[in-house]
């Protein structure tokens, strides 16, 4: 029987690769609530079905602000659910050092609010994404294992380890079958501006300096980046491979580290972006991270080998991911705010 998956934050950047994949790779029905209020955009919706009625008939997007709880009606418009996959959540550090009040709320109320919908519901499976940020920082050389200690640096990681603690407790105590995964940056076509390789291409277009932040003796941070098509692809392989771990069997539930191929610095990541748009030399303007961004980790790093020794692999190398991402993002300008290349540089 087709399986029925209510997938939050189908509108945002990484829900959309989501949803294609889902739309690629099974016969499954996707319902979507939305609200375009949190950087949602029905554009990546409509993207990932256009030219598909056969998709665009496997898709119900619903209205529904999971910052409330969800009411029968909007229960009942959902349909019987088999999986939940919860993408839906403010993301930008910057934005919740500005209010970080805000900020933390509407993460811990959807959070809540999705879970409550699926005591209701009742699914196989939840699956969760979460940030390597709850860890905080990674020393030189050391990779965070799962189930590490829980030390956020700032308000968005802390709202993203506030969501984690919320799912632990409720598979405790209603038995709900969650699964967390942590991931790296992610990247990929349809990223909010705000991010930083599309930032950094942009400013490239425009030939000014890309910020980069940096040490106090220079050295740049680093990221092991995931092209958001990986994260959908080892989502699928979770669902489709792995039973969750449940309450009063184990002491904790199932996590599981979706990492990318290696580690890139900030400055390298630059240099290969600016590469593939033919770019020779590109400017830097390098600042002191924390000086100019409270709460910034220069370095995160997390262990794949959990994920990778089960069987997965990521379909994407890290630098076809990137000249995809480029090449895209080139051919369509306006989702860097700009209506043409030229009104760019």
């Amino acid at each position: 029987m087709t399986k029925r998956v209510l997938l939050t934050g189908a509108s945002g950047f990484v829900g959309a690769h989501v949803l294609r994949h889902l739309l690629a790779n099974t016969d499954w029905h996707i319902s979507c609530p939305v609200t375009f209020r949190h950087h949602g955009n029905s554009d990546r919706i409509a993207s990932s079905i256009e030219g598909r009625p056969d998709w665009a008939a496997r898709v119900d997007v619903v209205l529904c602000d999971l910052t409330a709880p969800i009411s029968s009606t909007t229960r009942h418009r959902f349909g019987p659910v088999d999986y939940i996959l919860n993408v839906a959540s403010e993301s930008h550090v910057d934005r919740s050092i500005e209010a970080p009040g805000a900020f933390i709320e509407n993460n811990v109320r959807l959070m809540t609010n999705v879970l409550d919908y699926a005591r209701y519901a009742q699914p196989d499976v939840i699956l969760q994404m979460s940030t390597d940020e709850v860890y905080g920082p990674a020393p030189a050389a050391y990779e965070h294992r799962e189930w590490d200690a829980i030390l956020p640096s700032n308000p968005y990681s802390a709202s993203k380890a506030a969501q984690e603690a919320i799912a632990y407790s409720y598979w405790r105590t209603f038995g709900l079958p969650v699964v967390i995964t942590n991931t790296m940056n992610i990247i990929g076509e349809m990223a909010d501006v705000e991010k930083f390789v599309p930032k950094t291409i942009r400013a490239l277009l425009a030939g000014e300096p890309v910020t980069v932040h940096v040490s106090p003796d220079g050295t740049p941070g680093s990221r092991f980046y995931l092209h958001a098509r990986n994260l959908a692809d080892a989502w699928l392989w979770l669902l489709n491979h792995v039973e969750p771990q449940m309450y009063g069997e184990f002491d904790r539930p199932s996590r599981f580290h979706v990492v990318g191929e290696r580690e890139v610095d900030n400055i390298e990541m630059v240099r290969l972006l600016a590469s593939f748009m033919g770019i020779q030399n590109p400017q830097l303007d390098l600042v002191d991270f924390h000086s100019s961004r409270p709460g910034h980790d220069l370095r995160y790093a997390l262990d794949g080998r959990k994920l990778a020794e089960a069987g997965w692999t990521a379909p994407l190398p890290l630098e076809d991911s990137l000249r995809r991402t480029v090449e895209w993002t080139l051919q369509h300008p306006e989702w860097l705010g700009v209506e043409t290349l030229g009104a760019a540089a």
